[in-house]
C-alpha cells in the first residue's frame, strides 16, 4: 500500500515497475551454480534497467522480511551484481510504534555492502500503519503523504545528481 502511495505522489514523469519477489525460489547456491532461475533473471534485469530503486518494507520479528532478504540474496550474486552504483531509497510501514525502523536499519547495512547509494533523508517510518490507510489501501494520513512525496522527490533529485556525475 505504501508503494501505491509513492506512485500516486510521485512527480510527473516518474514511473514505477514493481518486482514480484514472492515468486522467487529460496536462495540456494547449488541452484544458482546451474544458472539463475527465470524469475530471478527477470528481477535482475528489472534492477539493471531501473534508474533508481525504492524499497518498501514491513518489519517482521525486528528484522527485514525473509522474502525481501531472499530477493536481495538472489539478485546480488555475481556476475554483474545489478545493485552496484544504483541510487535508492527506503521506506516502511508497521503497526508498531517504530514503523519498521529496525528493518530499515538492517536494510541500510545491506545496501552499503551492495554499493547502493541511498537517500538519507527524509526517513519514512510509518508507525501505527494499521490506522493510516483506508479500507481500499489508500494512505490517508496527510503528514505521512507529505513525507512520502518528499522522499520520492529526494530520490528523483539524487538520481539526477548521480547521473550527472
Amino acid at each position: 500500500m505504501l508503494l501505491r502511495a509513492a506512485e500516486e505522489l510521485a512527480p510527473e514523469g516518474v514511473s514505477f515497475t514493481s518486482a514480484d519477489i514472492g515468486k522467487l525460489p529460496l536462495y540456494n547456491e547449488d541452484v544458482r551454480a546451474q544458472g539463475f532461475p527465470q524469475p530471478v533473471e527477470e528481477m535482475r534485469e528489472q534492477i539493471r534497467a531501473a534508474d533508481a530503486l525504492l524499497f518498501a518494507t514491513p518489519e517482521y520479528n525486528y528484522s527485514v522480511p525473509g522474502v525481501l532478504k531472499n530477493a536481495i540474496d538472489w539478485a546480488s550474486r555475481p556476475p554483474d551484481q545489478p545493485f552496484n552504483g544504483k541510487p535508492g531509497a527506503i521506506m516502511g510501514a508497521s503497526p508498531s510504534m517504530l514503523g519498521s525502523a529496525r528493518a530499515q536499519y538492517q536494510l541500510r547495512q545491506t545496501c552499503v555492502y551492495l554499493n547502493i547509494f541511498l537517500v538519507n533523508q527524509p526517513e519514512v517510518f510509518v508507525a501505527a500503519a494499521n490506522h493510516k490507510f483506508d479500507d481500499e489501501g489508500r494512505l490517508t494520513d496527510e503528514q505521512t503523504r507529505k513525507l512520502v512525496a518528499k522522499l520520492i522527490q529526494s530520490l528523483v533529485s539524487w538520481t539526477v545528481r548521480l547521473k550527472a556525475g
